[in-house]
């Protein structure tokens, strides 16, 4: 998968590390700097910091399931397809003992705080209280449908808790259920033991132990897989679908403070390593490390009152790696620069005296930012350094469906409903016009416009031109110079068609923007990055340099 950083007036999480053990991910554990990851039938132990496997255990005959640590972090508990549970030493990396009693798949593992006691849910319908020391099963707890999970109370070590049939239910060790139950579908308790959150459907509520009142409730799109609790109890993090959500339950307006995007398959597992780190296990194959932490401060660079309150529709991107910015522009005429690897802002700039500004484009060259964009049938070039237009041409015609400035910073392409028009940047010599052929609304293809050609794509329709502004336009065949990581499909970005990344030789598709982030208001892709700008304005990054062939 690739590398995800976003950039954006609110806050965002960046993956620092993927790591791809091997096979489907539904459940890790952490330990002070270690995490247990399944690996089908094994179970590898990788650093967190380094990300360097330390142990793999194996001696389960089909996929591991479930697992957890120690309260000590000196044993390991798991659950597995084969129907049994099995106590680990993590030092040696051997099975101390192992528990059978289960008709049915392992689904949920937990290990008593004294190490004394394991409790053990499963698909046959019962949770089971086991006895490390004998191998005995204590207690069998019946249930009218099958356990998804199970765990020590942390309040009270005679309690137990399971997840069946869309319910939470309390126990006692002897059985004897305790009331009152909870509607969802996964339970979480923050550190001290004060509050628990439930996921039910697509809410995440938190709510107090002692009296079960709200602590506070947010909602997300799609129905909430699992959620956990920060070290020091402030955050609170959910996973729905392929997306995890951070809130901030601590403040006196708990609220969304970050969104992690970068699985493409459900997350089933998530874990807080540090106040700012959280790590998740998906479906997708890969666990993913993510930092938690606000982006540094961005000054707006003009006076007062072009302070922004809410978010603008960002109108275009503009893509640099060799300068490692992606520059974007909003419809409030605000112009930032986004570091490339990490997604934090470098910097803004306010265009002055632009409201709803039409279709744009900025590039850095000599040094110097400079923007343009089309507005009342006119293209204007901005210089941010020097605070001054520096041009403005009457392009006699009234609409604008695609405006690029060349990647060498020595062209202006202007596409309108009739075809294209092309000017020499600094001294605005006509280089060439072209009317298009193609029968539906024309725009830019995304893929690049270089010093002198541009693909122009028409929309939902595979028909295409190619044209070479070198000297005079000259037609060239527009599916030529394409790199091996390409658009499959070729769908219109702006439309409800779903936007996905293939390898052209191969025809495996390996990326697919889903949900909120499946339809960018603008995008700019050059083989390796793809950069694209949102109605929310927000900003979002795609690294694929690890799936390029080497």
């Amino acid at each position: 998968m690739p590398k995800v950083v976003k950039g954006a007036k609110t806050e965002w999480g960046t993956c620092s590390r993927t790591v791809t053990p091997g096979g489907l991910v539904s459940d890790i554990s952490y330990w002070n700097s270690n995490v247990a990851v399944e690996f089908g039938s094994d179970i590898i132990i990788l650093d967190v910091t380094t990300g360097k496997q330390m142990a793999i255990l194996s001696e389960h005959a089909e996929l591991v399931t479930c697992l957890t640590f120690s309260s000590d972090g000196k044993s390991l508990v798991s659950g597995s397809l084969d129907k049994t549970v099995k106590f680990w030493d993590v030092q040696t990396g051997g099975v101390v003992k192992t528990f059978y009693g289960h008709t049915g798949c392992i689904q949920s593992v937990s290990i008593s705080e004294d190490c004394t006691r394991i409790v053990s849910g499963s698909r046959d319908k019962t949770l089971c209280l086991w006895d490390i020391q004998t191998g005995d099963c204590l207690n069998t707890i019946n249930h009218q449908d099958e356990v998804q999970h199970v765990s020590f109370s942390p309040i009270d070590p005679q309690h137990l808790i399971s997840v069946s049939g869309h319910k939470v239910w309390w126990w006692g060790i002897n059985g004897h259920q305790i009331p009152p139950t909870y509607d969802g579908s996964h339970i979480s308790f923050s550190p001290d033991h004060t509050q628990f959150a439930l996921c039910n459907s697509n809410v995440v509520t938190v709510l107090s132990s002692n009296s079960s009142a709200i602590v506070a409730e947010f909602s997300m799109d799609d129905d909430a897989e699992c959620c956990c609790f920060s070290p020091d109890g402030r955050l609170v993090a959910a996973a729905a679908y392929n997306t995890t959500y951070v809130w901030d339950i601590a403040s006196p307006d708990p609220h969304l403070i970050q969104t992690l995007v970068g699985h493409t398959n459900f997350i089933k597992h998530l874990v807080f390593s540090s106040p700012s780190s959280l790590i998740s296990g998906s479906l997708d194959c890969t666990v993913k490390f993510w930092k938690i932490g606000a982006l540094s401060a961005d000054q707006i660079a003009t006076d007062s009152g072009s302070s922004m309150i809410t978010p603008s529709s960002i109108q275009s991107i503009s893509l640099q790696p060799r300068a490692g910015i992606v520059i974007s522009s909003d419809e409030d005429g605000v112009v930032k620069t986004w570091d490339l690897s990490t997604g934090l802002c470098k910097a803004t700039f306010q265009i002055p005296a632009i409201k709803d500004m039409g279709v744009g484009d900025a590039k850095f060259l000599d040094g110097r930012l400079i923007f343009a964009w089309y507005k009342d049938m006119k293209i204007c070039i901005w210089d941010t350094e020097k605070e001054e237009l520096l041009k403005t041409l009457d392009t006699s015609t009234s609409g604008c469906w695609g405006l690029r400035i060349s990647g060498d910073g020595s062209k202006v392409f202007f596409l309108h409903n009739r075809g294209i028009q092309v000017w020499h940047m600094w001294t605005w010599e006509p280089v060439g016009e072209v009317t298009l052929g193609l029968e539906r609304r024309p725009y830019l293809d995304p893929l690049y416009i270089d010093s002198s050609r541009v693909w122009i794509n028409s929309q939902n329709s595979s028909a295409q031109e190619g044209w070479d502004f070198v000297t005079s336009p000259v037609p060239f065949d527009p599916s030529t110079g394409r790199p091996r990581l390409d658009f499959i499909g070729g769908s219109l970005w702006q439309t409800d068609g779903l936007s996905w990344i293939g390898d052209t030789v191969t025809g495996e598709i390996v990326f697919q923007l889903d949900g909120r982030f499946d339809r960018p208001f603008d995008v700019q892709w050059d083989g390796q990055y793809l950069v694209a700008g949102y109605t929310t304005g927000e900003v979002l990054i795609l690294d694929f340099h690890h799936l390029l062939p080497q």
